[in-house]
């Protein structure tokens, strides 16, 4: 009736009900498996922990507690005479040890010790090693963490570790923290374009130093290289009020930082270890402690390598 030839026609086939395969089956099963179980961690972890449903993720994915490395006194074995150079450094951070080996002169007196300093300075220049001297000088436990630990994907993990971690520090009291390249959880809130897990992070940070009690002797040390990023209200007096700047070393550091790192060599004994250092911190100018040790060793290994009899020698 359309003027269409019957061999023009296309044909049209109707089937009715699912074609499932046994695979298709199982596959789907399977998947639903897997969010059930998801959903009831997530229910059980904001039901029961304080971090609430965030923290049921956390410990779906295995973050059950906060990544962060406690160290016993016994263990910090580093002290400021194992610290070469940064002199001006020490006698700012010094106070910090009395306090904590001491309290009480401090609190007969009134007198109430900054809740943390902020340690400003390039990479490489001794930061780390200068927070954990003065946890061996105090004697007293040593918790370790990076600023990039606290960023998660998840809304509210970030948070939960920082509380996890300022709870066990409180337990351990008199104590340390020490939160390495804390630009990367305290920048200013204004550069972070409204990421709101990052955001809460740093709240979280910003209330756990506002909770401590000037008798929980609890010390927070914070490292960065770019200051300029952080955020004002993590800077304000009560907080991380004591700013000390860790510049790069001079001549004169940089000879002691070299001698440090070639006392361990095997040196020949016709080189004077002294003379050697001098001389090598005259050529290395603007050279951190990160680069004199990777000089040193690097030395070392040519040295092994060449299985040569001057200078340094193999053990």
């Amino acid at each position: 009736s359309l003027g269409i030839h019957p061999k023009d026609f296309l044909p049209i086939y109707v089937e009715e009900g699912w074609n499932l395969s046994l695979g298709d089956l199982v596959a789907s099963a399977f998947f639903f498996l897997i969010m059930a179980t998801i959903a009831r961690d997530f229910l059980m972890g904001g039901a029961v922990n304080r971090g609430g449903s965030a923290s049921g993720l956390n410990r779906l994915l295995g973050n059950s507690s906060s990544k962060r490395a406690r160290i016993k006194p016994d263990t910090v074995k580093v002290r400021f005479a194992d610290v070469a150079g940064l002199h001006e450094a020490k006698r700012e951070i010094m106070e910090f040890v009395s306090f904590l080996k001491n309290p009480a002169a401090f609190q007969k007196m009134g007198a109430k010790l900054p809740k943390g300093a902020l340690l400003v300075g390039p990479p490489g220049t001794g930061k780390t090693l200068l927070a954990k001297a003065v946890a061996g000088e105090a004697g007293v436990p040593f918790f370790s963490i990076s600023g990039s630990d606290f960023v998660e994907l998840f809304v509210g993990v970030g948070a939960s570790r920082v509380r996890e971690l300022f709870d066990e520090a409180r337990k351990a009291a008199p104590s340390i923290i020490w939160i390495d390249e804390i630009d990367s959880v305290g920048a200013s809130r204004s550069t972070q374009f409204a990421n709101s897990e990052r955001e809460q992070t740093l709240n979280q940070l910003l209330v756990e130093m506002d909770g401590f009690s000037p008798h929980q002797s609890v010390v927070v040390l914070a490292g960065t290289n770019r200051e300029d990023l952080l955020d004002a209200a993590l800077k304000r007096a009560g907080r991380f009020d004591r700013r000390v700047v860790i510049s790069r070393p001079d001549v004169k550091e940089r000879a002691e930082i070299f001698k440090v790192h070639l006392q361990p060599l095997k040196l020949s004994p016709r080189v004077d270890a002294t003379a050697l250092a001098e001389r090598m911190a005259a050529l290395t100018p603007g050279m951190v402690g990160a680069d004199i040790a990777n000089i040193c060793n690097e030395a070392a290994i040519y040295a092994a390598r060449r299985r040569t009899k001057r200078g340094i020698e193999q053990r």
